[in-house]
């Protein structure tokens, strides 16, 4: 265990009750680009897969349902309390086909290979996501697919420039830099593949992009912000008061919509590839 956490960062957004909560949030406006990508990488039915840094369970039960009942989905998170939301979530929705683990996958042994390894916004935390790479090959059979999902922040941004949520944004890519965490390595994917031996991969790109005031970029804005104002405040980036996390989704949404502007989410960045032989 102490092997597999030197090769992990920081993760400064915790896992408490409210962050597990946040992230089924964030999991329902992504849901979609996920889905699409799983299934275009091929993803499908009676596949044995095994999901990277499962969190609560959004994407297991995503990918649990394009494997069917013929399938199975290995969902490893280093937090327990996240295993037990997901286990719990499984078992009320009567899904069969999934089950959870504490650990982390580079780390684990498993009783035999899976057809492909998934994971959504995990190797960002990763000290040397090639590593990673290298060893879940250890797990995926010969022509297996690897297929991440990878957020590229530099995508972040408003237009025209929206004050307060250009501060946040760049309050958030600070803490999670401080962190150990690699806040664009979406569009590195490509290269960590092919240095951990895979064929060039496929890739795609998908974000949210909107001015109404129901645009979800402005909630998950200040969620991250809230998660994240501990880690802020410890490392001197910024202060509550300066955040004012109260009302800021109401303070975000006016700026944007009184400006007739457009907010950008991150960019999703999809990647996919499979094991040679």
């Amino acid at each position: 265990m102490k092997e597999a956490l030197a090769r992990q960062s920081r993760y400064a957004l915790g896992h408490s009750e409210q962050e597990l909560d946040r992230l089924s949030r964030q999991a329902e406006i992504f849901e979609l680009f996920t889905r699409q990508l799983l299934r275009q990488a091929g993803i499908s039915r009676g596949m044995r897969v095994l999901d990277v840094g499962c969190g609560s369970g959004d994407v297991t039960l995503l990918a649990s349902e394009l494997v069917g009942p013929s399938g199975k989905v290995i969902g490893a998170d280093q937090a327990i309390s996240a295993v037990q939301r997901a286990t719990e979530r499984a078992r009320a929705r009567q899904i069969a086909n999934v089950q959870f683990f504490k650990g982390d996958p580079t780390g684990m042994q498993f009783d035999r290979p899976f057809d492909a390894v998934i994971g959504r916004f995990v190797l960002m935390y990763y000290l040397d996501p090639i590593d990673a790479i290298r060893r879940l090959a250890g797990h995926v059979r010969d022509g297996g697919l690897f297929v991440f999902q990878e957020f590229d922040l530099a995508n972040c941004r408003s237009l025209p420039p929206a004050p307060t949520f250009e501060r946040h944004i760049a309050w958030i890519k600070q803490t999670l830099i401080a962190t150990g965490a690699r806040t664009q390595l979406g569009p590195e994917l490509y290269s960590v593949f092919v240095d951990a031996g895979l064929p060039g991969p496929s890739m795609r790109m998908d974000a949210v992009i909107g001015g109404r005031p129901d645009c979800p970029a402005f909630e998950l804005t200040a969620e991250v912000t809230r998660s994240l104002l501990p880690a802020m405040e410890k490392l001197k980036i910024a202060t509550a008061r300066e955040v004012d996390i109260s009302n800021l989704v109401g303070r975000i949404r006016d700026e944007v919509v009184g400006a007739i502007g457009v907010v950008l989410s991150p960019g999703l960045i999809g990647t996919w590839s499979r094991k040679p032989g």
